[in-house]
């Protein structure tokens, strides 16, 4: 029946149209041959352009032109070349009077050409924008008059439909026989082959580049929920821009997970179901194609009428009336427990409907329009940080034609570049000597001087080229005068740049500080006042949503979370992350001011103010424990997301990109660095710290402090073994941290403490040698002995007190730098040790006192005792008496009483 019509129309077009449209006139032959019957589908390149080009024997100067789609350009003609590459394309020619400057619905007409022109010059047909040189879309004449044939660019060539032998035929991706809309925005198209057992299937919808497009056939079954066992089959573009279609199975109305067996429910890929060993068993579904161009996607796929797989795959019986099912939303892309592009939801946009797809259908009049048709990268340039100008290879030129390689800025294919008045740009050229950049007023670039056409030159020019040894650097400050919109391109190729967008003011004019955060994807603006600081956050990736937080991970920290909803509206929240699940993550009530949050090409940009210390202080509420020390590095990290919902948190708001590691920002002084992980050698210092500051040193301490009643001179032996050994540690672990970290900065607390301990610990030694010598028994010290005796004593424990803060002060250090999880644990142990050795201390001395005591006590008792020596062991038996003790004992008066008293 479809093809009935078909031949109807044709009919229809080859008597009557020609009469009616066709302006050739009588002179025009019939004598061309060569493309009898040729039928091809124009390429789609811009503008959802596409139709049927058909050639048959009305004259040797017209063709016909069916089904045709386009969106309005501005001043459209039919272009001829002899080939279809970029060189030959802009160097063709107009070849018909007829201009294009509307919008095309599924129109048809006939295309006469002009009196000077001929098929013989021509081997491509182009529908052409003469002001931007863009091709909407083409089709090449294929035949073999010359003995060789031109292939048409697209993905599988059919065979021949036996009109003409000497012609082959195309199928190009974007024509069906069928289209059907099921939403506003939303259509299917397919062609039935039932002889192949195969449908042909193309979904296009005017929708995000991050959302899918899903399609498939309900459960017979099933009447109330159509969706559950349901085969379907969905849609989208991987993070790369790749299409990809996939044969999924419904079991219920929820995203796919994974119970705690391992099987998985919900909306689930079939692969998933069997798992990885089912192979292509399960898939009865074949990418053939897929584009995204003017902000609407296109996928084509196949699929067989009946499956060999009867557990997931529904048969399709084409002369019935099936229920099918359809569904549009948000996708959320693979992580490291799935590894498919798996649905989040449908946002509303979904249906079901009964169709009958050997039937005839077609009510998609013209082509989808998106409101938002740029699906190019955005980069923002500001004065901090170099754009980096390389090149590589056409992938997704906005503008065809094109060259095979064009420019990269920041490794991004021809992105649109984005300026702010008054501020500096600055590029970095490592494109080659061959590629030559400035900035022009021209759209095409190449020096519109020399295709006789005026421009003006911002910037740049033919010195300003480079390559990645040696690049050049060239500054452009756009003023008040530049236009709101100019081109990048070479100076010596046309069509490799593209737009430059100059605005008034930004981020860098409106902030005093950035930096851009780890893992590159998210830049970090701040401007410190007295009580409060300012923050804005640019993601340099599209996302949903994009959240900063304060801490040393997602675990325990800070977050603010920025999107705009469906309403276009932006919102900033606060929230408390005490674990990794969505419940965790709990909402605050900060105090922020001038808040704002846009999206500009899935570009999320968030900012807003806040008080250094909340006003709630010494509160029980997590958010009054928020402080910012301006003295103190912010640790700082960043996520990214497909989804973030105000009131429903659940899995599907957790993120789909995050920072590896922190960056410690410091807001005093304008920049950053990244959170490093705790380098081996530096533990290695602190442990030798521990043994000397902590043990060694203070040993030597005591030992000479409360072992000198001990026969003999131990005590001093081992105060010098000691403190000898103690300060040869202090000495190579301060060497091991400054070959560490390849220099001695005195910028914190630690490195001042441990500089002050180093030296008086050094001056020690020198001390002991200088030491004045000691008094003979029943001398009196010297003046010279007693200060010496003093200044050793104070250095020596003045370098212990000020040795245990550099060992308390370090263990802060290491929080606050690597971000060590049981710092706390850490640093009350050191204390403990501490506390413990200053009971003991107590306790020494005590007994110290105690001994004394006892001394004294004992020689008001001792009758032949000589209490000039204090530090002789009486109880010794090699103790000997010197004459002055004879003489003294010589002396003495004993008294005796009489016994009968």
């Amino acid at each position: 029946m479809a093809r009935a019509s078909l031949l109807f129309l044709g009919f229809l077009f080859h008597w009557i149209l020609p009469c009616c449209y066709s302006d050739s006139g009588p002179n025009c032959p019939k004598t061309n041959t060569s493309l009898l019957n040729f039928e091809s589908e124009f390429v789609m390149l811009q503008h959802q352009l596409r139709g049927v080009f058909e050639f048959e024997l009305i004259d040797d100067c017209s063709f016909r032109v069916s089904e045709f789609d386009m969106l309005q350009g501005s001043d459209v003609r039919w272009w001829g070349a002899i080939r279809d590459d970029f060189t030959n394309l802009t160097t063709g020619f107009v070849i018909s009077d007829m201009n294009l400057n509307k919008t095309y619905k599924n129109d048809s007409f006939v295309v006469s050409l002009m009196s000077n022109v001929t098929w013989d010059k021509i081997r491509v047909v182009s529908v052409w924008d003469m002001p931007t040189a863009s091709d909407f879309g083409h089709v090449v004449l294929s035949n073999s008059r010359n003995g060789s044939e031109d292939s048409a660019p697209s993905p599988s060539p059919a065979a021949g439909d036996g009109k003409n032998s000497n012609f082959r035929v195309y199928e190009l991706p974007t024509m069906f026989e069928n289209c059907k809309v099921l939403s506003e925005n939303y259509r299917v198209r397919w062609t039935l082959k039932d002889e192949d057992g195969v449908i042909d299937i193309g979904l296009e919808a005017a929708t995000g580049n991050q959302n899918y497009m899903a399609f498939g056939w309900a459960d017979p079954n099933s009447s109330s929920k159509p969706m559950v066992g349901a085969d379907v089959t969905v849609t989208g573009f991987k993070e790369d821009g790749m299409p990809f279609a996939d044969d999924f199975y419904i079991t219920k109305y929820s995203e796919c997970v994974k119970d705690e067996d391992g099987k998985a429910q919900g909306v689930c890929p079939d692969m998933m179901y069997e798992g990885s060993d089912a192979g292509g068993s399960v898939n009865n579904t074949r990418l053939v194609y897929g584009h995204r161009k003017d902000g609407v996607s296109f996928i084509r796929y196949q699929r067989s009428l009946k499956s060999d797989d009867k557990k997931y795959d529904l048969p399709v019986n084409h002369m019935d009336n099936m229920t099918v099912i359809w569904a549009m939303g948000l996708m959320k892309p693979p992580d490291s427990l799935h590894h498919y592009y798996l649905p989040q939801n449908h946002g509303g946009t979904y249906g079901h409907l009964m169709l009958n797809v050997s039937e005839h259908v077609n009510n998609c009049l013209g082509p989808l329009d998106a409101e938002d048709k740029e699906d190019q990268d955005l980069v923002t340039a500001d004065g901090n940080e170099p754009l980096v100008v390389t090149t590589g290879p056409a992938l997704h030129y906005p503008n065809p034609p094109n060259p095979s390689k064009v420019i990269y800025i920041n490794k991004k294919e021809a992105p649109v570049l984005r300026i702010e008045r008054g501020v500096p740009v600055k590029f970095s050229i490592q494109a080659g000597h061959d590629v030559a950049i400035y900035v022009t007023s021209d759209l095409l670039g190449g020096n519109a001087t020399l295709r006789n056409m005026s421009e003006t030159v911002y910037a740049g020019g033919a010195q300003a080229e480079g390559v990645q040894a040696s690049p050049t650097e060239l500054v452009w400050v756009p003023d008040r005068n530049t236009p709101d919109q100019v081109y990048y391109h070479s100076v010596f190729t046309q069509k490799m740049g593209w737009k430059v967008q100059v605005v008034d003011g930004g981020l860098s004019d409106m902030y005093s500080n950035s930096v851009v955060l780890g893992d590159q994807q998210v830049k970090l603006f701040w401007t410190l006042s007295e009580n409060s600081t300012s923050f804005a956050a640019r993601g340099e990736k599209k996302s949903s949503y994009l959240a900063i937080g304060f801490g040393s991970g997602m675990v325990n920290s800070f977050a603010y979370v920025g999107w705009v909803d469906d309403d276009g509206k932006g919102h900033v929240n606060t929230y408390w992350i005490d674990g990794r699940e969505a419940s965790r993550i709990h909402p605050t009530s900060e105090s922020l001011t001038y808040v704002r949050c846009k999206s500009e090409n899935g570009i999320i940009t968030l900012e807003f103010t806040r008080p250094l210390n909340p006003s709630c202080s010494g509160d029980k509420r997590p958010e009054c424990k928020n402080i910012i020390d301006p003295t103190t590095p912010l640790k700082v990290i960043w996520a990214m997301g497909a989804r973030w919902s105000e009131d429903h948190l659940s899995e599907r708001n957790m993120h789909s990109a995050a920072s590896s590691r922190p960056v410690r920002v410091f807001l005093m002084r304008g920049s950053a660095e990244a959170e490093e992980d705790l380098r081996p050698v530096l533990a290695v210092h602190g442990f030798m710290m521990f043994l000397a500051w902590g043990i060694l040193l203070p040993g030597g301490i005591l030992a000479a402090r409360y072992l000198k009643h001990v026969k003999g001179d131990g005590w001093y032996q081992l105060h010098v073994y000691l403190q000898y050994s103690g300060l040869v540690i202090v000495l190579l672990g301060f060497l091991f941290a400054v070959a560490e970290l390849q220099g001695l900065h005195f910028d914190s607390v630690h490195v001042k403490f441990g500089m002050a301990a180093i030296s008086l610990a050094v001056v020690q030694p020198v001390n002991a040698y200088m030491r004045p010598k000691k008094p003979a028994n029943g001398e009196a010290a010297s003046s010279k002995r007693l200060i010496w005796e003093y200044i050793h004593v104070i250095t020596g424990r003045c370098a212990i007190v000020i040795g245990i803060a550099a060992l308390i002060s370090g263990m802060k250090h290491l929080g606050d730098r690597y971000g060590v999880e049981n710092i706390h644990e850490l640093n009350w142990a050191l204390i403990s040790w501490f506390l413990i050795g200053a009971l003991t201390v107590i306790y020494l001395e005590y007994r110290e006192k105690m001994r004394r005591r006892d001394r004294v006590f004992g020689r008001s008792n001792w009758v032949l005792g000589n209490s000039e020596e204090e530090d002789i062991d009486l109880l010794s038996p090699s103790r000997t008496f010197s004459g002055k003790e004879s003489s003294s004992s010589e002396r003495m008066e004993v008294q005796l009483e009489p016994l009968t008293r």
